[in-house]
């Protein structure tokens, strides 16, 4: 035996060589444990960043589809608009023509009924004493004025201070009258009543208007 200062005897050969060779395993474990982590850390990263990107794609594409669909039904809609506004235009402008057809034979339709006749009268009458002086008047009226309603007309004329007025038939007036004095004239009869187109124009225009 060996006393207590004698030097410790070396392990045999094969042992350090293969303690040395463990260490080196382990430490080539590691550092592949290491890089397989960091492997996998970076796929991982990758794939997030791809999936990140490739839904970021998707949504741009669903916005642009849905802008796109949007400006495609922004357009249809100003078309409709448009061929709805043409529509009106030509129904109302279809109409308007029509009523002109029609409005001549309605206003002698008017005249040749005594309760329209006189309302028709009256109104050529209230707008020439509100217009036209009071001494003077001449009325030339359509020739199937009833000489009756002529003779009432007179007397009423009469009492507004209108008495010296004269009636004059005119064979060529359709229907209606007017009234001259003082150089001026209100004209009620259906040639004058006709060329006010565009009062005629408004006037239909608001009644088709209120059309269903």
């Amino acid at each position: 035996m060996n006393g207590p200062g004698a030097p410790r005897p070396l392990p045999p050969p094969q042992a350090s060589v293969q303690a040395l060779l463990d260490l080196v395993d382990g430490d080539r474990e590691r550092q592949c444990t290491q890089i397989l982590d960091a492997a996998h850390e970076r796929a991982a990263a990758l794939r997030r960043q791809a999936q990140a990107e490739a839904r970021a794609r998707l949504r741009q594409t669903f916005a642009e589809q849905r802008r796109t669909l949007q400006a495609q039904v922004a357009a249809a809609q100003a078309r409709l608009a448009t061929q709805q506004r043409l529509h009106a235009q030509q129904r109302t402008a279809a109409l308007l023509a029509l009523a002109r057809r029609q409005l001549p034979a309605a206003l002698r339709a008017r005249w040749g009924r005594p309760d329209t006749r006189a309302a028709w009268v009256v109104q050529v009458l209230d707008l020439a004493h509100a217009r036209l002086p009071a001494a003077g008047w001449r009325v030339v009226h359509a020739g199937d004025w009833p000489a009756d309603e002529r003779t009432e007309t007179a007397a009423r004329l009469a009492q507004r201070g209108h008495a010296d007025t004269r009636f004059e038939p005119d064979a060529a007036m359709a229907a209606g009258l007017k009234v001259m004095a003082g150089g001026n004239v209100v004209d009620g009869s259906l040639q004058g009543l006709l060329a006010e187109t565009d009062e005629i124009d408004a006037a239909l225009l608001r009644r088709l208007e209120a059309l269903p």
